[in-house]
């Protein structure tokens, strides 16, 4: 992968931190917390920054200005950056997620993929999110009273099991394992690696033997769990109308089929990227309710008030589409701690953002933390979780790019309505079940990766009083399922 184009001759200068002599600012962002130091300095060094790595100038936009820019489909297009580079490097193709947008492949699977992801096709997913949510529900209830509960690890499980039975019928299982999946420990191999090699010169990550035998074999895991989910469908003989369905169906407008290597990165691609986002959100938000036991009365009289009193009726698409509030909390907790924290963008000219002049191809940080904490779009109080901020009225008056979880334009996240109707619907059976007591003796601690969690996050739940748990009606709760 290239090095950043140098910037034209005279260019109005950049502010940043003073570095050191050859690493650059290297040792100002610390592993594990780069793009919180990084966020930190954007808003102290202002909206445009530059900092040095190794060498290498990288430019950091978190200014509204700098994002109407770079969000201008016309003047500029993704940039895959080194962690995205490294992840699709070692599968057979590029997925979705690590691809030019100029790649025809990309352009094939994404064709081939947006029937997956129409509304109707997200209202079919529904059942199928309630049975591995339920599994969660029955786990929490059948804790011993004052046991604490694992958050971060435990909406892992669910939303890997979630996107692996919605999008390719097969069950991982992780709520029936007291470790974690295979597949999983893999996958955080894989992008540990992936974030550490942003650290690296390229001849001293190739040296590291031991990591790369790691990463080889993690990736080798990843790829023969996946070609066995292919082959089980293909026996089948009914290729299916889920995602996987769709890739060994499916045309794109060419009227060409995906090939098989290409299928295999795509699915490893949702996989990782449907799981590891939507776990991180569904983590934040019970943090915040936890800590927000106002905030949390209200969800839950939402709740209550749509979904009744009796937990063994599994919530309907009708009813997650009348839960605003619960969305509002989610949109706050993203805008927080977006889980895919920053993008990048490259200008296809020499070109201006938010005055600032750059050469064609320069890759440029769109840190959407950053942005997302900025005084003069949010207020002075931008740091406090408040999902009145998403109420309909002040919503609709936000400027058209102040809010970008899901990145922008054409390379947006064609799952966001998945996981935004899964975090709604999960969010809801837990407020509507129990009551969630925070740890007063925890503070937030956030693990990075190429996606944010929140890291040692244990909380007790209580079920609510007078519910009866639904682990107490297992053939009312399957007659429901029947009729969703």
């Amino acid at each position: 992968m290239a090095d950043p184009n140098p910037r034209p001759p005279g260019a109005r200068p950049i502010p940043g931190p003073p570095g050191r002599p050859l690493v650059g600012n290297l040792f100002d962002l610390p592993r594990g917390r780069m793009i919180r130091t990084m966020t930190d300095l954007a808003l102290q060094y202002g909206p445009m920054m530059k900092i040095d790595i190794l060498g290498g100038e990288r430019y950091v936009a978190s200014g509204l200005p700098m994002f109407d820019d770079l969000c201008d489909e016309s003047r500029f297009a993704k940039f895959v950056a080194k962690p995205q580079y490294t992840l699709g490097s070692a599968l057979p193709t590029r997925g979705l997620f690590t691809s030019e947008s100029d790649d025809p492949l990309w352009k094939s699977a994404h064709d081939v993929l947006l029937p997956a992801f129409s509304m109707r096709s997200i209202r079919g997913y529904t059942p199928l999110m309630v049975d591995i949510a339920g599994q969660l529900m029955l786990k929490w209830e059948r804790l011993n009273r004052g046991e604490p509960v694992d958050v971060t690890a435990d909406m892992t499980r669910l939303t890997l099991d979630t996107i692996a039975l919605c999008g390719f019928g097969y069950r991982f299982n992780s709520f029936y394992r007291s470790t974690m999946h295979p597949f999983v420990e893999a996958m955080m191999v894989m992008l540990a690696e992936g974030q550490a090699r942003t650290r690296l010169p390229d001849a001293v990550a190739k040296a590291r033997r031991g990591a790369l035998r790691r990463f080889d074999a993690s990736v080798e895991l990843m790829t023969t769990t996946v070609q066995s989910i292919i082959d089980r469908r293909r026996a089948s003989g009914e290729p299916g109308d889920d995602l996987l369905g769709c890739m060994l169906a499916g045309v794109d407008k060419n009227g060409a089929r995906l090939p098989d290597r290409d299928i295999i990165s795509q699915c490893i691609t949702f996989l990782v990227a449907g799981h590891e986002t939507t776990s991180g959100l569904l983590a934040f938000a019970v943090h915040y309710l936890s800590r927000h036991p106002e905030i949390a009365g209200r969800a839950r009289d939402e709740v209550d008030a749509v979904l009744g009193t009796d937990p063994t009726v599994p919530p309907t698409d009708a009813q997650l589409g009348r839960l605003p509030y619960v969305s509002q909390i989610l949109e706050e907790t993203l805008r927080l701690w977006p889980t895919a924290p920053a993008f990048f963008r490259r200008p296809l000219e020499d070109t201006t953002v938010g005055g600032y002049e750059f050469a064609a191809g320069t890759p440029i940080m769109a840190l959407t933390m950053a942005l997302h904490r900025q005084p003069d779009v949010w207020g002075a109080d931008a740091e406090r979780f408040d999902p009145d901020r998403f109420a309909p009225s002040r919503r609709a008056a936000l400027p058209a790019n102040a809010f970008k979880p899901f990145g922008t334009g054409m390379r947006a996240c064609i799952g966001r309505q998945f996981a935004l109707q899964e975090a709604v619907l999960v969010l809801a059976m837990v407020v509507h079940r129990f009551d969630l007591v925070a740890d007063p003796g925890y503070e937030l601690d956030v693990r990075e990766s190429i996606t944010i969690k929140p890291e040692g996050l244990r909380i007790t739940v209580r079920p609510r009083w007078g519910r009866r748990p639904s682990s107490a009606r297992p053939d009312d709760l399957a007659r429901a399922r029947s009729r969703v």
